[in-house]
């Protein structure tokens, strides 16, 4: 007997989709603010800037103290950042509500399930694994293990490829802005989870299905795929 999903790829952004990695991003900057002499931001000081990197969120936390740094303090500040959070990636992040619950549904009604982040390889590979997640995934594909990351729709479209998939039947599940555009780069359906880290609302980003609980995930799948 066929499966609901069999032949279907879900390709799952991570950071604000599957996993709210808010909690240990921003120890991770404060520790290097702190380090820098500056002080602590607060969440919504710098939470339009996940999801576009660790660069993005340092540059963002400067600036809110009134600091910019230069290119060669940046990359300094970086490295730094990378290695206090790789060392703490789990410590607060966790799957969003039911997310669990969803794949395992999805991989049982015979899903190809797959991750296409904006995050780094290494960075990404420990967080799941951290968690424990990471069999869940036949392909798990980072910002720096493709010619060109999100928005560029080539990034699902390896991601698809990797997993052993059809890029004729795929669709992207996202948080935010650079996920919809990459899903529509790459000519596929985009599921939005308004609950990540995206300022711009519904209607704004014009989705093909949304969803405010990983419990409503596998009703929509089904009434895309018809």
């Amino acid at each position: 007997m066929a499966k609901q999903f069999d032949g279907w790829t879900i390709v799952f952004d991570l950071d604000g989709t599957l996993v709210n990695t808010a909690p240990d991003l921003l120890d991770a900057l404060n520790h290097v603010l702190v380090e820098g002499g500056l002080k602590p931001v607060d969440l919504p000081t710098i939470s339009t800037m996940i999801g576009h990197g660790a660069k993005a969120m340092i540059v963002k936390g400067m600036a809110a103290q009134g600091a910019e740094p230069d290119a060669d303090r940046m990359d300094a500040l970086f490295d730094q950042f990378l290695a206090y959070y790789e060392d703490h990636i789990a410590v607060g992040s966790r799957p969003f509500e039911n997310a669990l619950d969803a794949l395992q549904t999805l991989t049982h009604e015979g899903a190809i399930l797959a991750v296409c982040t904006n995050k780094r390889q290494r960075s990404t590979d420990r967080l799941l694994d951290a968690l424990q997640i990471s069999e869940n995934f036949a392909a798990i594909v980072g910002a720096d293990s493709v010619p060109d990351r999100k928005p560029h729709g080539d990034h699902i479209l390896l991601t698809v490829d990797r997993a052993g998939g059809k890029r004729s039947r795929a669709i992207m599940v996202g948080d935010s802005r650079t996920d919809e555009r990459a899903a529509r780069n790459a000519g596929l359906p985009f599921v939005f989870v308004p609950f990540g880290y995206e300022t711009e609302t519904v209607d704004e980003i014009a989705p093909d299905a949304v969803v405010s609980n990983y419990s409503e995930l596998v009703p929509a799948l089904l009434r895309l795929i018809g």
